[in-house]
């Protein structure tokens, strides 16, 4: 019988990262497997990218290893598993790999070499991880920090966003063609329930995310969508279940956080158990009920006013911006303050219009990627980078088109750009001319988005504006970077060049065409085939 694949990635995966011991934590998102690593020296990342399975890595705040949606999903436990059993069972855990003296990244820049700046993708791909590595040090400031905690907060609710959405899609489907009645009451629920308590999931994640007790966190997020607060008059209103939403369960669990921490400063040991929750959920409860929940409605509603106005009013303008902007604030950090901005906008109106403006960026990127396939028909190890990495883009995941294509050479980056821009200006211009189109969920990109798109007009009409919108961003990417995008002396180097090949008389060539790892044949020296290299993907909406 054969061996389980999960389990074997999972088995190839741990070794890798520097064995069980190496390992304080596991989890996933929708496309990631999220890694706490003790000692980053242990970590062999070349070989990680080697896997089959694995698609990139990603050093963040954990360290990332992308498989993909579904399949990180059944890989995780499987590593779960191992490494519990390694802890268990010392004499049986699988010894880390051993250190290798150099990577195949470096193989290709040894002293000797004739090589021209940029020219190969290896040489771009660490150029982009450079400039990759220098972004993420000026993005450790303390705002862009909190905003990246903020995103952590989020990340873990992205698959049941993404379910409850498409439920939501195909229930407004069977309710418009009057189909399956029966079946609707039940789908609504399906849909509706995670939303109507998701302040109780962001308290939760709240408090665990900034060192508090989560399920305190979840007991003072729930005071905001109990029924019962319509009894509860603040500033001269009664309230309302749910009013405040994600951004006042936010608020009540970090200050429930803090109050925890200062209860545990001065509460005797023996009295811990039973006066820090109960001072914890009084005190915090009361603040959010008398204060909070009102302060952060009135915030909610201005955001979904303010929203609604500019896509009403400037939608052309706005949408142009918005797409345009979008790859420069990932690259800052900055698109992580838009995920409270999605999930309050998903509760208010059942959709974000905001995440379909901002998914044309990855269509300019697609644009300019295959642009620079044409303009570059002799440099094989570019054209393969570019290859393997186009479905990951159509799909919305984009980093290894910015980090290890467009970003390196510069101008294909900022006609990329432009490309997102025309897709994001196109979608604002219907928005204002009455044909909203939002997404129920966020997470998804690309063409992964269309199960998730509703709007103003009927499902078709929708759908429509959208695909129209990828293409204006596929087209206009295109013909930006195919005449703009390089200059004819860039452009000859890259093309002249001596490509990131083998050396002669070795079969390694013929692996590199089909983008395998494999050891040069007998005779070739010890130097093993250069792969062509991608930066680590990351999907453009936020995680």
């Amino acid at each position: 019988m054969s061996e389980d694949p999960n389990r074997a990635t999972a088995a190839a995966i741990l070794p890798l990262v520097g064995g069980a011991g190496n390992v304080t934590s596991v989890a996933h998102c929708m496309t990631r497997l999220r890694l706490g690593i003790r000692d980053r020296s242990l970590v062999h990342d070349e070989a990680l990218r080697a896997l089959p399975p694995v698609m990139g890595v990603v050093e963040d705040d954990t360290y990332q290893i992308v498989l993909g949606p579904g399949t990180v999903a059944r890989v995780t436990p499987e590593l779960e598993r191992l490494v519990e059993q390694a802890r268990s069972h010392p004499e049986l855990a699988p010894e880390p790999a051993p250190a290798t003296p150099a990577t195949t990244a470096d193989a290709t820049t040894t002293p000797g070499t004739t090589t021209t700046s940029a020219t190969t993708a290896e040489q771009l791909a660490d150029r982009g991880a450079a400039l990759k590595a220098r972004q993420k040090a000026r993005n450790a400031t303390p705002g862009k920090l909190f905003l990246r905690r903020i995103a952590n907060i989020f990340v873990p609710l992205i698959p049941a966003l993404i379910g409850c959405g498409v439920i939501a899609g195909l229930n407004g489907l069977l309710t418009n063609l009057g189909r399956l009645p029966a079946a609707v009451p039940a789908l609504t629920a399906l849909a509706s329930g995670f939303m109507s308590l998701i302040a109780v999931f962001v308290g939760h994640n709240t408090a665990k995310e900034f060192g508090g007790t989560p399920v305190l966190g979840g007991a003072v997020a729930a005071v905001i969508v109990f029924p019962g607060v319509t009894h509860i008059t603040a500033f001269g209103r009664h309230l309302s279940p749910g009013q405040g939403g994600v951004l006042g369960a936010l608020a009540a669990a970090l200050l429930a956080v803090q109050v925890e921490k200062k209860c545990r400063a001065v509460v005797p040991a023996a009295l811990d158990v039973l006066v820090t929750p109960t001072v914890t959920v009084l005190v915090t409860g009361l603040v959010t009920v008398f204060g909070l929940m009102y302060v952060a409605g009135e915030v909610s509603t201005a955001l979904g006013t303010l929203t609604t106005w500019l896509l009403a009013h400037g939608g052309a303008f706005a949408g142009f911006l918005l797409g345009g902007l979008f790859l420069p604030l990932v690259m800052l950090g900055l698109h992580q303050a838009l995920i409270p901005i999605h999930a309050t906008l998903i509760q208010q109106q059942g959709y974000t219009v905001l995440l379909p403006i901002l998914a044309m960026a990855g269509a300019g990127q697609v644009g300019a990627a295959l642009a620079l396939y044409l303009r570059l028909p002799r440099n094989r190890s570019l054209r393969t980078t570019i290859k393997s990495a186009l479905p990951a883009g159509l799909l919305g995941v984009g980093e290894p088109l910015i980090y290890g294509v467009s970003l390196p050479l510069g101008r294909p980056f900022l006609t990329a750009c432009l490309g997102g821009a025309c897709g994001g200006g196109f979608i604002g211009l219907f928005n204002q001319l009455g044909d909203t189109v939002g997404s129920t969920a966020i997470g998804p990109s690309g063409w992964a988005l269309f199960p998730l798109v509703k709007g103003g007009q009927g499902l078709a009409t929708t759908l429509v504006v959208y695909a129209l919108g990828l293409a204006v961003g596929y087209v206009t990417g295109f013909l930006a970077t195919y005449f703009f995008g390089i200059g004819k002396q860039q452009r000859a180097e890259l093309n002249t060049a001596p490509d990131a090949k083998a050396p002669t008389g070795t079969g390694a060539e013929k692996d590199a065409d089909k983008n395998k790892d494999k050891d040069a044949e007998a005779g070739a020296g010890p130097q093993p085939a250069p792969r062509p290299a991608a930066a680590p993907p990351v999907t453009l909406t936020p995680p």
